[in-house]
């Protein structure tokens, strides 16, 4: 707990964490992991890869195989209800200016009247309520699995395996300057929280080659991306706020590069989409294998797993033919990558114009990973299932039976019918639709759901959907 005294002395560095954030221990990332060894129950059997090709990776990545001390998300005193209502338009929100000119009193010379953190009061960045708390561990939680995975993968691999998917040591070089900020990263949302910051975990990673590397990081920043622009604006610190948005613009980098270096194009929507927290949880959570003992525990809902059949495998040059059973996901989980190891079909080093997905600048498909009309096919898992740290969370949904499927990119959340065929199976259409212009809302690595209902949201209240969301799962439509 902070005390009076501990608050004035945040406000007196405060200035000094633009240059230089000071860290509450002496350092993170590959040289200093916890003694995963010893948390493990498992016995020497256990792997240990310190150290290859250079670069430097956790000592164990593999599944949790202990016992759970606790279940379920982190609770308050009390749940005052079962969700929230929908209310009215905001009483306040009522400006408007049609003249162009300032309509009030300047506070200062060029200042308009107005904003949030003008009055000249010293900053304090560190969280302000439950929900920043909350909001900003979870980003810490994404943070600390972003550093182990993008050094893991240089650990794991040869540089010959790296030669062979396309990428040389200058493009080595760069992610692992992309695993240092995450260093960065993680000692700034650690200073915001305060001593109860999570701390770095074990993880459990699904890729065997590089290429599956490179395709489970462009789903992961995604939604580490995601997750954030949809809590940024809700944060009740500005300053909090302030220093997150300058964090993740970077990450907004790094799943762009990610996806050039799997030879997707880097950008192919106009608008970014934000997702309430508990969607990245939910993607998050299934790759967190265990974490230290008194690890900090977050409120977020862990939903079911949508499954997505036949969602298109980035390692063909026809997208169109990746198999309808789930067989070309390396694995269940939300998040997995494609299969790359194809025995015909491979675009990898294929140097066709239009049909190669080697690394590049940017790649114009002949053939679309996906496109309005495609039928997509779905299983997904009943709730209560163990997930996540220490199998410590359980996967639940409050909503009915599914009878949407719902698709969540750009400044859109658009519906389509669901067609029950089974016991937990179905499938829809994609849909069409257009945010301006020609630039079709479906596109990029993105969330899609089952719903009980088609509730209409908007990018600034897409939680409300929560209480109707059955499963939820990540599809790579471009």
């Amino acid at each position: 707990m902070f005390t009076p005294s501990t608050v004035v002395a945040v406000l007196a560095v405060a200035p000094a964490i633009f240059a230089a954030p000071a860290p509450q221990v002496t350092s993170f990332g590959p040289d200093l992991q916890v003694s995963y060894q010893d948390q493990s129950t498992a016995g020497p059997d256990y792997p240990v890869v310190v150290e290859e090709n250079g670069y430097t990776s956790a000592i164990y990545h593999g599944p949790y195989t202990g016992t759970p001390t606790t279940t379920g998300a982190a609770n308050g005193p009390t749940t005052l209800a079962a969700s929230i209502p929908t209310g009215p338009l905001n009483p306040t929100a009522t400006y408007y200016n049609s003249a162009g000119v300032p309509l009030n009193p300047l506070p200062a010379p060029y200042t308009p009247a107005g904003g949030l953190g003008t009055n000249g009061s010293l900053p304090r960045y560190m969280v302000e309520s439950d929900f920043d708390f909350e909001s900003i561990a979870l980003g810490l939680y994404q943070e600390w699995i972003e550093l182990d995975l993008f050094h893991d993968g240089l650990a794991r691999f040869s540089e010959a395996e790296f030669i062979e998917a396309g990428l040389n040591a200058e493009y080595m070089s760069l992610i692992s300057f992309m695993a240092n900020q995450e260093s960065g990263h993680a000692t700034l949302l650690t200073n915001m929280l305060g001593s109860a910051a999570p701390k770095e975990c074990v993880y459990n990673y699904p890729y065997t080659t590089v290429r599956e590397w490179l395709d489970f990081m462009q789903r992961l920043t995604r939604f580490g991306e995601s997750g954030v622009w949809g809590f940024i604006n809700h944060l009740d610190s500005r300053e909090v706020g302030q220093l997150l948005a300058q964090s993740i613009a970077t990450e907004a980098r790094q799943q762009q590069i990610f996806r050039q270096m799997s030879g997707l194009t880097p950008m192919d929507v106009w608008f970014e989409n934000g997702w309430p927290q508990s969607w990245a949880w939910s993607m998050l959570a299934p790759y967190i294998s265990y974490c230290p003992e008194n690890t900090t525990r977050l409120a977020w809902q862990n939903f079911p797993v949508l499954h997505i059949l036949n969602n298109p495998n980035i390692n063909r040059y026809s997208p169109n033919d990746t198999a309808q059973d789930g067989s070309e996901q390396v694995g269940p989980r939300v998040a997995d990558p494609s299969i790359s190891n194809l025995t015909s079909g491979s675009c990898e080093n294929l140097n066709v114009t239009g049909y190669g997905c080697g690394p590049a600048i940017g790649h114009n498909k002949s053939e679309p990973l996906s496109f309005p009309g495609k039928q997509v096919y779905f299983q997904w898992d009943a709730p209560g299932l163990a997930v996540g740290p220490n199998n410590s969370y359980v996967t639940s949904t409050s909503a009915g039976s599914p009878k949407w499927v719902g698709w969540s990119q750009q400044l859109n959340l658009t519906y389509s019918p669901l067609t029950v065929t089974g016991d937990n199976s179905g499938y829809t259409y994609q849909p069409e639709g257009f945010v301006y212009g020609d630039d079709g809302i479906i596109n990029g690595t993105m969330a899609v759901m089952l719903t009980d209902l088609d509730l209409f949201v908007t990018p600034f209240n897409t939680s409300m959907l929560n209480p109707h969301i059955v499963a939820l799962g990540l599809y790579v439509a471009g």
